[in-house]
């Protein structure tokens, strides 16, 4: 790497994080109507049925920026992270119609997350793989926060990459990966199955599963149980407020995903600093 003052690094890392930010929103947005519409077609080929002509969503990669409500291409300076949207007061300059918060919070936990990981780890191959997990659980937290969906083509990848990382090994060795791996799938599927026997009813989705598995071959099975109970607690907190707050309904369920996402994140940078503070608090040292 080059030789350069971290202050310097962790610039350059608040910068590409909000670029990549931006384009994470794009991801969140695009890549479920996108799946959605396969599906669809998937489906209705395997019925046998007559195949609607109609135009797939726009892709993740090609297809410019545009406002959601008029489908006006948005100008260069528009989609500047973050100060594009507050340039434009959050209202699209073409319609006024009202801009999603989600755009500025996405791009700037990115650039904010991304920052930590470089401090944590410092500039190198960890800091890197650490800024490629992070892009990831932001943007599948993002989908699943709106569809309830936690696309295989986030999780999977996330899953492959913490298993081939460990080969070098980046963070755990191999053994550790694969069985992180192995046991986050199965705690969750054996909740899963446990839950629907008891109550008839789906508590998580097998995207959760595989999420967990993902984070456990990135950092190993002793990471797991601290993941799913900081995952539940931060779950509790979070809903209770939405809740209180009326933004969200009692009946209405709420994903799991996210929280796995999150507590996955901070077990990833602060795991260490947490446990020691832990066993120093309840005299365990």
């Amino acid at each position: 790497m080059l030789d350069l003052p971290l202050w310097l690094w962790l610039v350059f890392a608040g910068v590409l994080g909000l670029l990549v930010g931006s384009f994470l929103n794009v991801v969140i947005l695009r890549l479920p109507a996108r799946l959605e519409a396969q599906w669809r077609r998937e489906a209705q080929e395997e019925l046998a049925l007559d195949v609607a002509d109609e135009p797939l969503p726009p892709g993740i990669v090609r297809e410019a920026s545009h406002c959601p409500h008029c489908k006006h291409p948005l100008a260069a300076g528009d989609n500047i992270p973050l100060l594009g949207w507050l340039m434009l007061r959050g209202r699209c300059r073409y319609c006024r119609a009202p801009i999603s918060i989600q755009y500025p919070l996405v791009e700037f936990l990115s650039g904010v997350l991304s920052v930590l990981v470089v401090w944590k780890f410092g500039p190198g191959w960890a800091a890197l793989s650490g800024l490629v997990l992070t892009w990831i659980l932001i943007a599948a937290s993002g989908i699943d926060f709106r569809t309830q969906l936690l696309p295989d083509q986030l999780t999977l990848p996330l899953l492959w990459l913490g298993l081939l990382l460990s080969l070098l090994p980046m963070f755990v060795l191999p053994a550790s990966a694969i069985l992180g791996a192995a046991l986050g799938y199965a705690s969750l599927w054996s909740v899963y199955w446990l839950f629907k026997l008891l109550t008839g009813k789906e508590g998580m989705g097998y995207g959760d599963f595989k999420l967990l598995a993902a984070l456990g071959a990135w950092m190993g099975p002793g990471a797991l149980l601290p993941v799913v109970l900081l995952s539940s607690l931060v779950g509790a907190v979070v809903g209770g407020l939405l809740i209180a707050l009326r933004r969200h309904e009692r009946e209405r369920p709420m994903p799991f995903g996210p929280f796995i996402a999150m507590a996955g994140w901070i077990w990833f940078v602060a795991g260490d600093p947490l446990l020691q503070g832990y066993m120093h608090l309840t005299g365990l040292r």
